[in-house]
């Protein structure tokens, strides 16, 4: 039978087991990393969000960071819905060097410019500093993170012209910049994105201006969003047959080019074309697009019997109206 002072040798041993174990797990973060997000956290006044960052605990156990099972270096930061967040973006998030996800999101008191530290994460693959207020350029330096595939920068209040740079991006398969105030052309660069599978490209709700360029043709978007600015030219080149294109909205803009012999590929869903300058008839192979969920022609200068059949007969006369001679269901009859 063990004596008491056995037993409290086996407790003693226990209890330096516990704290070796305390200890180890508190040292897998990386000291450099734990200082980098202690500054961001002091950047951002404290907030609550930030209450489990504590000097006495694991940042790798931390809420809003991921940390690598092997590294144990953050590879993650996300940061979002909280409305006492406020500030810039802390030039500290440059110091966390293996970083291959950032996102500031929905902080309505997130201010002024994306900050040039962010050039030093290499590693960087996904970039989401959505619906906050950021202003000031998009910088031309994103164009030099050579592994990012997702960049998301919609509705903040950036200025400027979209970087050429970014089409040094040969990765990159998503690029949402909508509702900014971004002026100027679609770079002629993008061409550059033509050997992407699928791309995802949104500069929606901005002031761009200016042809597109023929050279976007190339592209094989899956999605297309550039409604609502005041580009010009022949926005056909975007269509045909034998891309994967799924949703095109090109709508409130001052495109101009004929319809009738225009291919559109099986696969869309979303075809919206609305408040341009558009011409000819609508081809017939609208009626046999087996994914069709979304579309409208209104407000162009298309002319011609509206095909039947398919799903087209699901849209209202509110998706033809307003043009120069359309007739047919659901408008007047032909003559």
């Amino acid at each position: 039978m063990p004596s008491n002072r056995d037993e409290m040798s086996l407790f003693s041993v226990f209890i330096l087991i516990l704290l070796l174990s305390s200890t180890i797990s508190a040292d897998r973060c990386h000291p450099d990393d734990k200082k980098a997000l202690f500054r961001i956290k002091k950047a951002f006044n404290n907030a609550y969000i930030f209450a489990s960052w504590t000097h006495d605990t694991d940042c790798c156990e931390w809420y809003l960071v991921k940390c690598d099972d092997t590294t144990h270096r953050i590879y993650s930061l996300a940061v979002s819905s909280d409305d006492k967040v406020s500030g810039h973006i802390p030039d500290a998030v440059g110091d966390l060097p293996y970083l291959e996800s950032l996102t500031f999101l929905r902080l309505p008191k997130l201010t002024g410019p994306i900050p040039q530290s962010i050039l030093k994460l290499k590693n960087l693959n996904f970039l989401w500093l959505s619906h906050n207020n950021l202003t000031g350029p998009i910088p031309d330096f994103l164009g030099y993170l050579p592994k990012l595939t997702y960049i998301n920068l919609s509705v903040n209040k950036l200025t400027g012209h979209i970087p050429s740079s970014l089409s040094k991006l040969h990765a990159l398969g998503a690029l949402f910049l909508e509702r900014n105030y971004l002026s100027g052309p679609i770079p002629e660069s993008f061409q550059g994105f033509k050997n992407n599978p699928d791309f995802y490209l949104k500069l929606a709700k901005n002031q761009l201006s200016g042809p597109i360029p023929k050279s976007l043709g190339g592209i094989n978007f899956t999605l297309l969003d550039i409604s609502r600015n005041m580009l010009t030219g022949d926005a056909s080149v975007f269509f045909g047959r034998n891309k994967g294109l799924q949703t095109v909205d090109i709508s409130r803009n001052k495109f101009s080019f004929d319809l009738t012999k225009v291919g559109l590929p099986k696969t869309l869903n979303t075809l919206e074309l609305s408040h341009n300058m558009i011409y000819g008839n609508l081809p017939p192979t609208l009626a046999k697009l087996p994914m069709l969920q979304r579309f409208n022609v209104s407000y162009n200068r298309l002319c011609g019997k509206i095909p039947t059949g398919g799903d087209l007969n699901r849209f209202d006369k509110y998706s033809y109206a307003h043009n120069k001679c359309l007739c047919g269901s659901p408008l007047p009859p032909c003559k």
